[in-house]
């Protein structure tokens, strides 16, 4: 028996949904005109440009199955979804966006602008277009414009695959949802005291036995330089930028487990599968510490084509004062000498942050005024800062007491709570243009499946996209919610597990 659709409003009844209820929030939206209606006709008018066709390809990859049309990428022809390349003051990643009864153009200076253009005008679609068989339509795009910067350049994700190990698909899967909302940096934390996640030719047994555990002791896993390698090009596909972290001095027992030599009495620890922090120290005083410093750094700078390379730094409990500043003074360079811009935890500005270093600040609300203080002199001199407060939007952190799943460490983050704060002068003394952007990180003590991920990702990683892409003044919870509200129903066509929060009017 066929599936009955009579129940569907008729095309000409349906209406597009409205040009404002969008996340991130765009800088101008200008309502009015005839919407646009995709339909078996519609093309994709691209430049002639490498960069503008890949663009217009992942598009029509998303229509394809939902609407059933063709939708050929083409350089010719009239009407339809244009994708343009033009100067213009759009930075970067802006776009301008121009819809009406003939078409559909988004206008960017670079293909990052472009492909955030496309981000918006999936909203602009309903919901069954992430699905991914044919749905009835119609294809509707409200009339009107969009001008759309981006407030910060780094919008950014942090994923640990060290507590638990994720594969490449796996880590596909956070880069397409990370792309829907702008996102522009992903950060893997590529090696902790649990698993050490990347081949090193030069010193082999870093993957092969300490990546071969996780939290709870299950098997774990490590990435090919090959595997990482796509991790990037695919990332880069979305354009996000892979910004990766080996830890250290602290949360090294992988290491030190895997090459006895790293310890500073020379006898290599057991392997570790437990949840505690800072007990574990490289050995600042060996030259073989530096040797091996140079090494990881120099393979992974090389498999690196983004700007940025990650240090850690952070509950180095096991190492001294003395000894965290000559660490970090002795490794800073080699960062820099493979081309690098150091990225370090907050932790880093109690040592002499490198010129350009970027600190990233995940303290919290109660956090003491003296280690705030230190961040705002580091960054007065220069530090780049960019927010992650634990107690804001570690997606970690339990919504409520009952979440299943996470830590609660640094506290109950429920969804107004994540977004209900303005990096601009979230750390008081750091200067406004000392604020790079925001970053979500995902810590995985307790989350071993993409559904656990998404699960606490969403809500909040919607918020968190806000905060980094947003002008100051759309900023309002009350608005927020109502936009946010609306995202339901396109994660469940994208069979996105997330929370539903009370506090949200799904």
């Amino acid at each position: 028996m066929g599936v009955s659709v009579t129940g569907a409003a008729p095309a000409e009844a349906a209406s597009p949904g409205p040009l404002d209820r969008l996340v991130p929030a765009p800088a101008s939206v200008t309502p009015g005109g005839s919407p646009y209606r995709i339909t078996s006709g519609t093309r994709i008018r691209v430049d002639d440009s490498r960069e503008a066709r890949r663009v217009g390809e992942y598009l029509a990859s998303v229509l394809r199955p939902s609407t059933g049309y063709r939708l050929p990428v083409t350089a010719h022809g009239e009407g339809g979804i244009r994708l343009r390349l033009a100067q213009g003051s759009f930075g970067a990643e802006g776009y301008r966006l121009d819809s009406g009864r003939g078409g559909v153009t988004i206008t960017a200076a670079k293909p990052s602008g472009l492909f955030h253009g496309v981000q918006t005008l999936r909203q602009l679609l309903p919901a069954a277009v992430e699905k991914n068989t044919v749905q009835p339509g119609p294809w509707l795009v409200a009339g009107g414009t969009i001008r759309d910067t981006p407030r910060y350049g780094w919008r950014g994700a942090m994923l640990d695959v060290s507590r638990h190990f994720f594969t490449v698909d796996q880590v596909k899967r956070y880069v397409d949802q990370l792309a829907l909302y702008k996102f522009n940096k992903l950060h893997l934390h590529l090696s902790d005291d649990q698993g050490w996640r990347i081949a090193i030719d030069s010193w082999p047994r870093l993957a092969t036995y300490g990546g071969s555990t996780q939290v709870g002791g299950g098997p774990g896993g490590y990435y090919t330089k090959a595997d990482y390698k796509e991790i990037v090009r695919y990332a880069s596909s979305r354009h996000l930028e892979v910004v990766p972290e080996i830890d250290m001095p602290g949360h090294t027992n992988a290491a030190l487990a895997s090459y006895a030599e790293l310890n500073c009495d020379g006898v290599a620890p057991p392997l570790y599968t437990g949840t505690e922090v800072g007990f574990s120290s490289l050995c600042v005083g060996k030259d073989i510490t530096y040797d091996f410093v140079d090494d990881v750094i120099r393979e992974l700078a090389a498999l690196t084509p983004g700007k940025y390379l990650h240090i850690g730094g952070d509950e180095a409990h096991s190492t001294s004062h003395e000894d965290y500043v000559k660490f970090m003074d002795r490794v800073q360079p080699i960062v820099a000498e493979y081309g690098k811009t150091v990225v370090g935890w907050h932790q880093l500005t109690g040592a002499t942050p490198a010129p350009g270093a970027v600190a990233q600040y995940w303290g919290l609300d109660s956090t003491s005024a003296e280690e705030k203080a230190q961040v705002a002199r580091a960054a007065q001199n220069g530090t780049g800062v960019v927010l992650s407060p634990a107690d804001r939007i570690y997606l970690d952190m339990k919504y409520t007491a009952d979440t299943p799943l996470g830590l609660d460490w640094a506290g109950l983050v429920e969804v107004k709570r994540s977004y209900d704060w303005d990096p601009g002068d979230y750390l008081p003394g750091v200067p406004s243009a000392a604020v790079r952007g925001v970053e979500a990180p995902m810590w995985t003590e307790t989350l071993s499946k993409s559904s656990d991920l998404e699960y606490m990702a969403f809500p909040r990683l919607a918020g968190v996209a806000e905060l980094g892409w947003s002008p100051a003044a759309t900023h309002d919870w009350d608005g927020y919610k109502v936009r946010l509200a609306a995202q339901g129903p396109r994660w469940e066509a994208l069979g996105i597990n997330f929370y539903r929060s009370p506090q949200v009017p799904w």
